[in-house]
């Protein structure tokens, strides 16, 4: 394999990390019911979907002689990210944001309500309900359905970026 494609995997999966379009998407299908603030769900979807992106190299490569390589360039990106945004972010409102730090806590979140459970079936069985509870009200089933949603999502893209460019 070349190391050209392992070294572009971690950058090209950092961009679908961050692209918004999904979220539009999952945020015009929230409906209005939703009992929760909007602009929080979009920016937890945010997250959520950062930090799947994250998890979904590490559990598909489990086996890889490419997980460390891959994920680490992932990471190393998403903290590259977050330093620049966290810099704007405290230009523009005076205060300071460890937009990294923020990824990082929700991480272990997750992480720790999928260790919580192993008997579930799946990720976004367990990550759904931790979803609406960041969103502020864990009990909204719209919620929960729209970040099972984004795992899913996720889960699937990352499987298929990595199986067709034969990482896996």
């Amino acid at each position: 394999m070349e190391q050209s494609v392992i070294e572009n995997a971690g950058e090209e999966l950092f961009h679908f990390a961050i692209d918004r379009e999904d979220i539009k998407t999952l945020m015009t299908c929230l409906p209005e019911e939703a009992n929760v603030t909007r602009p929080t769900v979009e920016y937890e979807l945010q997250l959520l979907k950062i930090v799947m992106v994250g998890w979904s190299i590490s559990f598909l490569l489990e086996k890889s002689p490419h997980k460390n390589q891959v994920g680490e360039r992932y990471w190393k990106t998403i903290h590259e990210f977050s330093g620049d945004l966290s810099s704007n972010l405290g230009i523009m409102t005076g205060r300071e944001l460890d937009y990294f730090q923020v990824v990082r806590e929700r991480l272990d979140r997750y992480l720790d309500a999928v260790v919580r459970k192993p008997g579930a079936p799946e990720p976004a069985a367990v990550i759904g309900p931790e979803f609406a509870k960041h969103c502020g009200n864990e009990q909204d089933v719209f919620t929960i359905m729209t970040g099972s949603r984004m795992v899913a999502a996720v889960i699937h893209n990352v499987k298929t970026y990595l199986n067709i460019r034969g990482i896996t």
